[in-house]
């Protein structure tokens, strides 16, 4: 198709829609393909040119890019060439690409070579097909699990570099930012802001979202107080056994992926900390019951239903559950008299739910379907309380005629 395509560009206006899908997906796994050759020989001449920082000068002058973004490529190519030959073997494949790529060797960059190959093995059936985020996370969630010691570590280490920065652009704005800060703090920082400037959108309300946050935030940092104190909630997903101490898996934060048990503890121990007994599938790592009540809960009930989810059901997309909506979706099979299932969707989703072209579905195991306009379909699962013991996502599509 690639050939015929390029021989004869008006072929593409002929196409059906489902074709020209297909052809952007073959497309891309020609990119990566010839991504993972660029990277070998940009491996072979940091080899060369004996590892030298000058080797990321040269790369940015023949790829007319600049030398921060050419040190990097250049230190992601010598990493996937010394310490994870499967994630490379998976560009050969064309089944990732640069970008994700690098969003492992990210992740990885502080494991030391004995734990790297247990995590380059670990993550050879877990990152292709999905998104750069998920990526990102399964990485994180390996590193961790592989070198728990060490990740409490590279943790400590974040904190003592946190700093407030301030940088001065053109036209007279400037952006603020504030960078490793706790990742339990941020969120609830975030939660806030976010509550409060969804309270002030109304319909006369000509600001953006965005704009509104952005100038929550600086009213608060202002003012100090920003209106009366409010508590913000996040879920915090960790197993029994990392809670007393017995391991030292990984622990899930919504919206945020994978943090150190450390860190979940320290969360845990703070004074307005809430414990919900959460019952899980031994099979699945799904949950099946939720305190105080101490038999299944209804499946309509909001709360339930939201931590069940922990985030938005549209496949790929990471917005925790407590920040989207609640939104009856059609069960597999059912009529107009069969109730429908409620799912978590963000507000972004929920409407894309309701375009033409979009189906979508959930089975009687909490699966959820989601048909594109050219016939694909993706699917999630009600995420596992135990990532490493099953996958959440998986894609199919139809068989081409």
């Amino acid at each position: 198709m690639l050939q015929t395509v390029r021989a004869s560009p008006d072929t593409l206006q002929r196409m059906q829609d489902d074709q020209v899908v297909e052809l952007i997906r073959e497309t891309d796994a020609e990119i990566s393909k010839l991504q993972a050759l660029q990277l070998r020989a940009i491996a072979d001449l940091s080899v060369r040119r004996r590892r030298a920082p000058s080797t990321a000068s040269e790369v940015a002058l023949a790829l007319s890019i600049t030398e921060h973004r050419a040190g990097a490529i250049v230190s992601a190519a010598n990493a996937l060439i010394a310490r994870l030959p499967r994630m490379l073997n998976l560009m050969d494949d064309g089944r990732l690409d640069l970008y994700r790529a690098m969003k492992v060797t990210d992740a990885t960059a502080w494991v030391s070579g004995d734990y790297v190959r247990i995590v380059d093995e670990a993550l050879e059936d877990r990152v292709p097909g999905r998104n750069a985020t998920q990526v990102r996370r399964a990485a994180a969630y390996a590193a961790a699990k592989a070198d728990p010691e060490g990740a409490a570590s590279r943790t400590e280490q974040k904190l003592l570099e946190r700093r407030f920065s301030l940088h001065h652009q053109d036209t007279a704005v400037t952006h603020l930012s504030i960078n490793n800060a706790p990742t339990e703090k941020a969120t609830a920082v975030y939660t806030r802001i976010d509550q409060a400037a969804r309270a002030l959108k109304t319909p006369e309300e000509a600001r953006t979202l965005d704009q509104l946050r952005a100038d929550v935030a600086l009213d608060l940092l202002l003012s100090g107080t920003g209106g009366p104190s409010a508590r913000t909630e996040v879920f915090l997903h960790v197993d029994l056994a990392t809670y007393l101490s017995l391991n030292d898996l990984p622990v899930t934060l919504a919206g945020r992926g994978p943090i150190a048990p450390a860190v979940a503890r320290n969360i845990i121990s703070g004074p307005d900390t809430t414990l919900r007994r959460v019952l899980t599938d031994p099979r699945t790592g799904q949950v099946v019951e939720l305190s105080p009540k101490r038999y299944p809960l209804d499946s309509a009930h909001d709360e339930f239903i939201r931590v069940r989810d922990q985030e938005c059901r549209q496949p790929g997309c990471t917005r925790p559950a407590q920040s989207c909506g609640i939104e009856p979706t059609r069960a597999s099979g059912g009529t107009e008299a069969v109730v429908h299932q409620p799912v978590t969707f963000c507000s972004r989703h929920r409407k894309l739910k309701n375009q033409p072209g979009w189906a979508y579905e959930v089975t009687p195991d909490g699966t959820v379907n989601v048909a594109t306009p050219t016939g694909g379909v993706r699917s999630t699962t009600p995420p596992s309380m135990h990532p490493i013991r099953r996958r959440a996502n998986r894609s199919s599509k139809k068989p081409r005629k």
